[in-house]
């Protein structure tokens, strides 16, 4: 009886049923949407920072950290590949580098890059590199004078494929260090200041050229996705390095951005708030006019033995009915809009430099997540009825005399 009557009662008036229903529909597919517009952007934050040569874990000495230079590179690699070959789990990789501040120069310009000196074989699985490269060729094995750069600093160095690039940096014994590469490949970078930054060249020209013989700065790790957390693996391998070597998360690594995502989840928390207050202004303003038109009824059904109760539940039906017709529809328009920027992306390129001060992407993809989902309509389906027990209470409270004596 009472489905029936809650059924019947929400279409009596079609105008009313469709302007609360707009109001559920907006704030299920706005909590949904922009929630998933907000993950997507953290989680393309998070997937730039691991690739751009973080990994999951870092190796370093223990001073690097603090002063990155030359001088406080690990020495041994021998040790460390037996302890990773040992505790690292199946569908891990790892790569030793060489990453030290430089100047790149040619007869235009010159500018302030990392230089960086990886094994092309190693390095591919671990970072963006290996399949960034778009113009060129990536690096090969014992390769002693290619370079790899960035588009945006071939575009600022006015260069091309084949042409020179010289190199300066300090080498172990303080002294400047020159040496001329050729440019064999162009690497495209989620960010463009990833692509003015850094420069490829392997892991031999960079010791030769610095003077480090077998040194390396780090060794960056990249885990499996159903390997242990990586702070319990960075602890099991803290344990067994020799002394003077250090183990670090990305967390570690990278606090700005870690500080970022969490307040992008904040936010999402705020905005659900600010929706659902907004959605059930609309709920109970719309529902109390309701009562007030049928407050004849409600006197007449009283006096026929309705108990206030059943008065409560029959309007609490009503709205639960509004509120999943609601949230099919919200959450219906959520995911097609979804489904179709998961192809498309939103392109940020217009705000580049803005947008890469936090380390998001030229273009933008949702990322929907269940357990987003869930509480986004959870949110709305328990709080919806909640905040309509207060009309359901007004309409129990009138006596048969008072309603029936209502115009």
């Amino acid at each position: 009886m009472f489905i029936d009557l809650a059924w019947r009662n929400i279409w009596r008036n079609p105008r009313r049923t469709a302007v609360i229903l707009c109001a559920i529909v907006v704030g299920v597919w706005s909590m949904v949407f922009l929630g998933a517009l907000m993950r997507g952007m953290t989680e393309q934050m998070i997937q730039n920072g691991i690739a751009t040569l973080t990994g999951h874990l870092q190796i370093h000495q223990q001073d690097y950290r603090d002063d990155p230079v030359i001088e406080n590179s690990i020495r041994d690699l021998a040790p460390i590949k037996k302890i990773l070959a040992r505790l690292l789990p199946p569908g891990a990789h790892w790569a030793a580098r060489v990453r030290v501040p430089a100047i790149a120069q040619n007869a235009r310009n010159s500018a302030g890059v990392t230089l960086v000196g990886i094994d092309p074989g190693a390095e591919a699985p671990v970072s963006f590199i290996a399949r960034a490269v778009q113009k060129g060729r990536y690096l090969k094995a014992g390769e002693g004078h290619g370079v790899v750069v960035g588009q945006a600093l071939l575009k600022k160095f006015e260069t091309r494929l084949g042409h020179k690039l010289v190199v300066m940096s300090q080498d172990t014994s303080g002294q400047i260090a020159s040496r001329a590469f050729r440019i064999v490949g162009v690497f495209r970078a989620e960010m463009e200041a990833t692509e003015k930054q850094f420069i490829f060249v392997t892991l031999p020209a960079a010791q030769k050229m610095l003077k480090l013989k077998g040194g390396v700065s780090e060794v960056s790790i990249l885990l499996p996705a159903d390997s242990p957390p990586p702070a319990e693996l960075a602890g099991q391998v803290q344990r067994a390095l020799p002394p003077g070597l250090t183990v670090n998360t990305w967390e570690e690594l990278l606090p700005l951005l870690v500080a970022y995502v969490q307040l992008m989840n904040g936010f999402t928390l705020i905005w659900y708030f600010v929706v659902f207050v907004a959605m059930a202004f609309g709920i109970v303003n719309t529902t109390l006019m309701a009562v007030f038109e049928r407050i004849r009824e409600f006197g007449l059904l009283k006096a026929l033995g309705m108990r206030p109760g059943w008065i409560v539940r029959e309007v609490l039906v009503e709205s639960f009915f509004l509120l999943v017709l609601g949230q099919v529809l919200g959450n219906a328009l959520a995911l097609v809009m979804v489904a179709i920027l998961d192809h498309t992306g939103i392109d940020l390129s217009a705000l580049a430099a803005g947008s890469e001060f936090f380390g998001m992407s030229r273009v933008l993809y949702p990322a929907l997540q269940m357990g987003d989902l869930a509480l986004a309509n959870l949110v709305v389906f328990f709080l919806g009825l909640l905040v309509s027990v207060y009309p359901a209470a007004k309409a129990a409270r009138f006596t048969p005399v008072e309603a029936l004596a209502h115009t």
